[in-house]
């Protein structure tokens, strides 16, 4: 199984470094968050700097709120980031719930589901080379207008055929369905391994009911915090500041992984179901902890 590394978000000039530091090591992947009302570093703009900073590790969104983009914009914008990175960038792509970046946007949070179906569609066809024009709507607010027939072809053209690949996270029966229809895979994250064997088993059969050829790919995420008490401490901080509008931040803290012991634990459990992939996301912003973690899974 891969290890990933999800990155911090409070100190977004530290990023170059675990970026350099990652690549030389032996994890697969960068992961970083979207929120727009919200102290974090823009993910698509971040993520292409950091494809600049790198040769090896995967570039991923953990996950875009695409309903808050303009989806034109946004097929330009994954497509030039693949193209850039020689293949190496992740679409994770979600809906979120929270109603300030949608108020923030324009955007209609009550549609939001509706919405990232619609956009699924125009994507695909824009990075397959198609016009990308039909009859299409990129409304709601995003800074689209009526997409009508003769709009030509998006470019450029993607590094991978088709698209850079897709994952969708969340844990409601559509996200599995969009999989299925749209996806290369499913990004489950926050989740011990119990639920998570319960969410892969149903997204791989839902798979097989839509008639895909191989599986699908699955990717668990954990937090993580590894080193002195001052960097367990900025890290329950983040995270319970990230994670206070669920009202269960405390729940969610719980399940922060400190010791080398449990997150050695939580690579054997995600491996045990079936996980092609276990991101490590990262709260505090000591880029030493990537070394932390070399050794712990070395």
């Amino acid at each position: 199984m891969n290890v990933g590394l999800g990155l911090p978000i409070n100190d977004p000039a530290q990023l170059l470094t675990w970026a350099r530091r990652a690549d030389a090591g032996p994890f697969s992947a960068l992961g970083l968050l979207d929120r727009l009302v919200y102290d974090n570093p823009e993910p698509l703009v971040t993520l292409a700097v950091l494809a600049g900073a790198t040769s090896r590790v995967r570039l991923q969104t953990e996950v875009l709120i695409a309903p808050l983009h303009n989806t034109a914009v946004l097929a330009k914008q994954a497509a030039t980031l693949d193209r850039l990175s020689g293949g190496r960038f992740t679409l994770g792509i979600g809906t979120a719930g929270r109603e300030d970046d949608y108020l923030a946007a324009g955007a209609d949070v009550h549609r939001r589901g509706r919405r990232l179906d619609e956009q699924l569609a125009l994507l695909r066809r824009a990075w397959s080379g198609e016009p990308y024009g039909a009859s299409a709507s990129d409304g709601d607010g995003c800074g689209g207008a009526g997409v009508g027939v003769g709009v030509g072809p998006i470019g450029p053209a993607p590094a991978r055929p088709g698209g850079p690949e897709v994952l969708f996270g969340g844990f409601v029966p559509a996200v599995f369905e969009r999989v299925a229809r749209w996806g290369d895979g499913f990004l489950g994250a926050g989740l011990g391994p119990g639920w998570m064997d319960t969410a892969f088993r149903d997204v791989e059969q839902r798979w097989a009911l839509a008639g895909r050829e191989g599986r699908p790919r699955l990717v668990a995420q954990v937090n993580v915090a590894l080193g002195p008490d001052a960097v367990v401490a900025e890290a329950r901080k983040e995270m319970g500041g990230y994670y206070a509008f669920t009202g269960r931040a405390e729940h969610m803290l719980d399940g922060l992984l400190t010791t080398p012991a449990r997150i050695r634990d939580a690579v054997t459990a995600f491996t045990g179901i079936g996980a092609d992939e276990l991101m490590l996301y990262c709260w505090a912003s000591d880029p030493d902890q990537i070394h932390r973690l070399a050794d712990t899974l070395s």
